[in-house]
């Protein structure tokens, strides 16, 4: 349709939402369908932020406030920092936004010009090149493959830069694989990014407290000092917090850059919800010890998706450090024949035959620039994911 914009013909519909969508259909159609897309924790907002955000209701605390966030929140999102990543930032140096993936493209609207690359290693969050070709910019995917744990090599970044390269996006713990990089990991990585003075760093954190068996979460600024005034630390409330609907997204970095976002925002979105703020605040500020708790429940989670995974014919399945995540190799069913007589030849088709055969709903490899694998969410309980496993297992055994 010539009415509509030409950006738009660059970009794609979120593949996950799509699984997501397609999955609340079937169940509405009558379907059994138990759906392993969703990127958000099944647990409950905590009580006493959602007190909080009563409370500043019937305080009336409902009006606009400044367009990027109110002074609480930037002092807690500051003194967050300070007190869990060792990192000093003033409130100016702070920006909130509409949840974490308005904060990712208000920064890279603020800073790309036609041309410029951002460097994404692959598997990645499927917003990432997307926001990227939106404001005008050239992705450059670096492959991570399962036999480097889907981390970006130290060798493969160098190789990837260019005088043309703007920014480098790192999400650890990651959204697919639940990879996650350790201090020395990350230090080889800003080793690397020392010699390339003209290269930020955008740090998406979201997952930091999602993480298992003793890992020990660092972030790129706080592992290289010398990386801080070209770093853009970005996290926010939804994943640990449980708060994915409140839509709060928070960032730390250099001033002139913490203002263009704020330019942006102020003409665009303004503020978010003042209630949502208040909310943020108290999640922030407020008690911890559920973070523990919760986290041991999503560890047993991914232990039981990873072994019943890897018993599933044709499937093999890493551990990964964080998130609530697995990124599976589906190989071993690619050129498999279904009950039906279809031939597998994707990520693609294996998900969409997991779907319709067994009624389990993941979301294929190919959307995360890595094949042949699929995303499984394991946010939801283990009677839902023993029987989801089980399903897996059965439509894997089907095969001929």
């Amino acid at each position: 349709m010539a009415f509509i914009a030409d950006s738009l013909s660059r970009v794609k519909p979120s593949p996950t939402i799509a699984v997501t969508t397609k999955a609340a259909e079937l169940k509405a159609a009558g379907r059994d369908v138990i759906g392993l897309g969703a990127g958000e924790p099944d647990f409950d907002t905590p009580d006493n932020i959602k007190e909080a955000a009563i409370k500043a209701i019937n305080e009336g605390q409902t009006k606009y406030t400044a367009p990027d966030g109110t002074p609480e929140l930037k002092k807690a999102v500051a003194a967050k920092f300070k007190r869990e990543n060792g990192l000093d930032y003033e409130p100016s140096q702070v920006t909130i936004n509409n949840g974490g993936k308005h904060t990712l493209f208000n920064a890279l609207m603020a800073t790309i010009n036609p041309g410029d690359e951002v460097i994404i290693p692959a598997p990645y969050w499927v917003s990432y090149p997307d926001m990227t070709l939106l404001v005008g910019g050239t992705p450059v995917i670096v492959e991570c493959t399962q036999e480097n744990n889907f981390k970006l090599q130290p060798a493969d970044l160098d190789a990837a830069i260019t005088p043309k390269t703007k920014w480098v996006i790192l999400n650890s713990p990651s959204n697919p694989t639940g990879a996650a990089y350790s201090r020395d990991e990350l230090k080889a990585l800003t080793d690397v990014l020392l010699k390339h003075p003209h290269v930020w760093v955008m740090s998406d954190d979201m997952y930091e407290h999602l993480v298992y068996d003793d890992f020990e979460f660092y972030t790129p600024a706080q592992v290289e000092p010398r990386l801080y005034d070209r770093t853009l630390t970005v996290n926010g409330v939804s994943k640990a917090y449980a708060m994915t609907g409140w839509r709060i997204g928070y960032a730390a970095g250099p001033v002139e850059l913490i203002k263009a976002i704020g330019k942006i925002q102020s003409q665009t979105t303004s503020n978010p919800s003042s209630i949502s703020m208040a909310a943020a605040v108290e999640a922030l500020n407020g008690p911890q010890d559920f973070l523990k708790t919760r986290g041991e429940a999503f560890r047993k989670r991914r232990d039981l998706v990873v072994r019943m995974l890897n018993d599933a014919d044709g499937i093999t399945c890493a551990t990964p450090e964080g998130a609530f995540y697995v990124y599976p190799s589906c190989a071993g069913m690619i050129g498999k024949t279904t009950p039906d007589g279809t031939v597998l030849e994707n990520d693609e088709a294996v998900v969409t035959y997991l779907l319709e055969s067994e009624g389990v709903a993941a979301v294929h490899g190919e959307a995360f620039g890595l094949s042949p694998h699929f995303r499984v969410s394991y946010a939801t309980s283990e009677e839902a994911l023993t029987e989801a496993c089980t399903r897996i297992q059965r439509a894997c055994a089907a095969l001929k």
